[in-house]
């Protein structure tokens, strides 16, 4: 039941600064954390709204102790023109796994950098399809998918126009394989999906895409179906492993006449097969309430992206009203047994 939960807020971590890569916002990090060091990757945009990775680094949940005063990720390729945004990141063997939004201007795509050292990154491209919106509705008019799918391909081609590629964001890697595959959660608006695959080349090929868009139905995660996730949902924090299942943080949008709500949410999957859902929150995890979460560069805005773990507290990081970045805490085997709880199969209601 709702209040069960006690989300603590503990404030702003991060704020835009002077220097003029983040004077506009800084918001949605990736996190990786090393015992009580917690590695902070998040999107920087400047006055021309064009975003960048800055890099800090905290000694334990909250508190900075090294910032850079220059990105560590640029948009240097012409896929990313516009800026490299949203950063997430992962550990599987000794790689470390970033995955960002690639801007061009027009087309938003998700993208990866691999790293030994979080510090020098080596981009390996874009992973998103390169297919029109108008090829993808031919395919989804094949299917039995919701009419959303179909009203938001409409709105990006009016948005971006015709040419427009598959708008694609909020894809993490869980931080280890199954059978020998990754495992990428993405998201196709309104839902959210997973994919297993065996190589990076492997998704980097439109006929892989084709493939998995023909079947799209078969790889839905999560459907958006609460009073909170009225427009949408979509990824946030890449999966964390516990003895219970892994725990999903994603964001979902409700969408009411006189504005858009971002709220954190939560669900449960099984540890041996993540596209099983064993629980899920009825409610919001928590939702902006505060005056720097409901009015800012973007309002009304909790979007987590990153978390870590100090005791038996989670702290979820999260994007504020896009301009500043903050965490929330929870306990959380509490959590984890509210999950259970409150399960709904996400088939079946």
């Amino acid at each position: 039941m709702k209040g069960k939960l006690k989300v603590q807020k503990l404030g702003i971590v991060l704020a835009p600064t002077e220097n003029k890569f983040e004077t506009r916002s800084v918001l949605n990090p990736g996190i990786y954390q090393d015992g009580e060091t917690v590695h902070v990757f998040y999107r920087a945009i400047d006055k021309k709204l064009n975003s960048s990775i800055g890099y800090a680094k905290l000694n334990g949940p909250t508190k900075v102790v090294e910032r850079w005063d220059r990105p560590i990720l640029t948009g240097t390729h012409l896929y990313e023109k516009k800026g490299v945004e949203d950063p997430r990141i992962v550990k599987i063997g000794d790689t470390f796994y970033m995955t960002y939004v690639a801007h061009d201007g027009k087309n938003a795509l998700c993208a990866y950098a691999t790293s030994s050292d979080l510090k020098n990154f080596d981009r390996k491209g874009i992973i998103s399809p390169k297919m029109r919106y108008d090829t993808i509705g031919r395919i989804f008019a094949k299917e039995k998918l919701k009419d959303r799918y179909f009203m938001f391909e409409s709105y990006y081609e009016e948005y971006s126009g015709k040419e427009v590629y598959l708008w694609e964001k909020d894809a993490f890697l869980f931080p280890k394989k199954f059978k020998g595959r990754f495992a990428l959660i993405h998201r196709i608006l309104p839902d959210i999906q997973i994919i297993f695959f065996k190589s990076f080349k492997e998704i980097q090929k439109n006929s892989f895409w084709k493939k998995y868009l023909k079947n799209l139905p078969k790889y839905v995660l999560l459907e958006n179906k609460f009073w909170f996730e009225s427009r949408n949902i979509g990824g946030g924090a890449p999966p964390i492993e516990t003895k219970d299942g892994w725990l999903l943080i994603y964001h979902a949008v409700e969408e009411l006449n006189k504005a858009r709500i971002y709220h954190a949410a939560a669900a449960l999957l099984d540890k041996k097969n993540p596209m099983k859902v064993i629980g899920r929150l009825t409610y919001p995890l928590f939702s902006p309430d505060l005056d720097w979460e409901k009015s800012g560069f973007v309002s009304n805005v909790t979007f987590p992206t990153g978390t870590a773990i100090f005791g038996k507290d989670l702290y979820i990081y999260y994007g504020a009203a896009d301009k500043f970045i903050a965490v929330a805490k929870v306990e959380l085997q509490p959590l984890l047994d509210e999950l259970k709880r409150n399960y709904r199969d996400s088939r079946t209601g």
